[in-house]
């Protein structure tokens, strides 16, 4: 990291981000912002007119959007930031190169502010990162200790007329709370004093890859925090130094949950937290349904205890935790008892804890799912159709569209049809619809009082305006 700048003198040039609107570049343009730094940047999706409202917001809160065509980078000293997947051929990018301006990945800045806070706190796994940085993030709020958060989704207790987009806080330089990315291999860029680890499985990468990039950072972290339930994050254990272990079912795991002591409704659940450092008892009420979030909330727990916060406190803090947006997130329910939920579902883990939630409750499942990228949904295409074959019965049905497409040169040989083919092959009812118009009107038609639909799909944030209109068509 030495070739970098120094976080001074940083936050003394002005930014640009080139493709400011994305969940891992709006947070860091809120966070630099909030440390008075200059910040600048263009956008596809604002080109094209897609979300107006959240460039609205960011030019509100002192951001100059640009058209993405090369026009807003003017001079040497302006620091260049971009996610390591931007073309070459993009006219930002382009011009960047031709003025030789310091050109950062979202990751190399995310990680220089991290590792140069007082301490950094990481949350990595497949699955769940979001919901347990907002929810370590909370708990360092409601303590008193001003944590800065980096997340990648909108934080619904943070969010404000002012501030709709709220996956991040600027807040003091002592705590740096950040999920961080396996996908890319940017994990090995951070040095965290708490790296929790809350799961392994099949995303972007071979599980072998995985469990090298997971383990190596175990290693790095100064306490770890790792999720015994789950095998392969449990086999990684020997990687730490300094642990504390959290399970729901693993009576073994040094912050669990009582046998026999969850309560479980649609939309909510209780239990008792039990710290077996000293056999101290918790009541916990959450905001969440599913198994997923009170090993969500565990990890978070956990996490908040290797940074000095009482487990009663953290306990106490996620009784009035609300959330992220597109996690589960209820857009409402009918008249006639249709009920909508948006969700970011858009790898096996993901897709399957969203529907076992539903599962677990009366009603027919409708889920329409946007696969995230070409390149994804051939990396674990087969999963994922094994993941809606299994989880949904047989009066269930999933809606395939085709993939989140934003231009480039992405292969696109192999789209949503071969995953509708497996679905069907492994028993499950799949239709294939590649239009999301024609995905509503057939979702309008066929739904019927006590459905459940589930919108599922990541990258694309007018998927939160689809289950909105689709709601108001009920």
């Amino acid at each position: 990291m030495s070739e970098f700048p120094s976080p001074e003198d940083l936050l003394a040039r002005p930014f640009f981000f080139v493709g400011i609107g994305g969940s891992g570049m709006l947070p860091l343009a809120q966070i630099l912002l909030g440390r008075g730094a200059r910040v600048a940047g263009s956008d596809r999706s604002c080109d094209q007119g897609r979300t107006p409202e959240k460039f609205s917001a960011l030019e509100r809160q002192g951001v100059t959007i640009h058209p993405q065509d090369g026009s807003g980078i003017v001079a040497k000293d302006q620091i260049v930031v971009a996610s390591a997947a931007v073309e070459a051929s993009v006219p930002d990018i382009a011009r960047a190169e031709d003025l030789g301006c310091l050109r950062l990945t979202r990751a190399e800045l995310n990680s220089i502010l991290f590792n140069t806070s007082g301490a950094g706190l990481a949350v990595a796994g497949t699955s769940g990162k979001s919901t347990v940085t907002g929810m370590l993030g909370w708990i360092l709020h409601h303590a008193g200790r001003e944590p800065t958060i980096m997340n990648g989704a909108v934080m619904t207790n943070f969010a404000s007329a002012e501030r709709p987009f709220a996956s991040a806080v600027a807040g003091g330089q002592t705590l740096y709370v950040s999920e961080v990315d396996e996908s890319d291999g940017s994990i090995a860029l951070y040095r965290p004093a708490v790296g929790v680890l809350l799961n392994v499985s099949l995303d972007h990468k071979s599980m072998e890859e995985l469990r090298q990039l997971f383990g190596d950072y175990l290693s790095r972290s100064r306490i770890a925090v790792v999720n015994a339930d789950d095998p392969e994050a449990l086999a990684l254990l020997p990687n730490a130094g300094e642990a504390i272990t959290f399970g729901v079912h693993q009576t073994k795991a040094q912050i669990g949950i009582v046998p026999g002591s969850v309560a479980e409704g649609p939309m909510r659940q209780a239990a008792l937290v039990i710290d077996r450092h000293d056999a101290s008892e918790h009541a916990l009420r959450l905001n969440l349904p599913g198994r997923h979030n009170l090993s969500n909330a565990l990890a978070a727990i956990a996490a908040a205890a290797a940074a000095g916060i009482p487990v009663a406190t953290a306990v106490e803090a996620l009784a009035g935790f609300d959330g992220l947006s597109r996690r589960f997130e209820l857009i409402g329910v009918s008249a006639s008892g249709i009920t909508v939920i948006d969700d970011f579902g858009h790898n096996p883990e993901k897709c399957a804890a969203t529907l076992r939630t539903l599962r677990a409750h009366e009603g027919r499942i409708l889920a329409f799912f946007q696969p995230h990228g070409y390149g994804p949904l051939r990396q674990m295409g087969a999963e994922l159709a094994q993941v809606f074959a299994d989880e949904l019965a047989e009066g269930d049905r999933v809606i395939l569209c085709d993939p989140v497409y934003f231009g480039g040169t992405t292969d696109r040989s192999e789209g949503s049809e071969r995953i509708v083919r497996l679905i069907e092959e492994a028993g499950g009812h799949a239709e294939y619809i590649p239009n999301r118009k024609a995905v509503g009107d057939r979702l309008t038609s066929v739904a019927r009082p006590g459905d459940r639909i589930v919108i599922m799909g990541a990258r694309d944030d007018t998927l939160s305006q689809f289950a909105r209109d689709l709601f108001q068509r009920f």
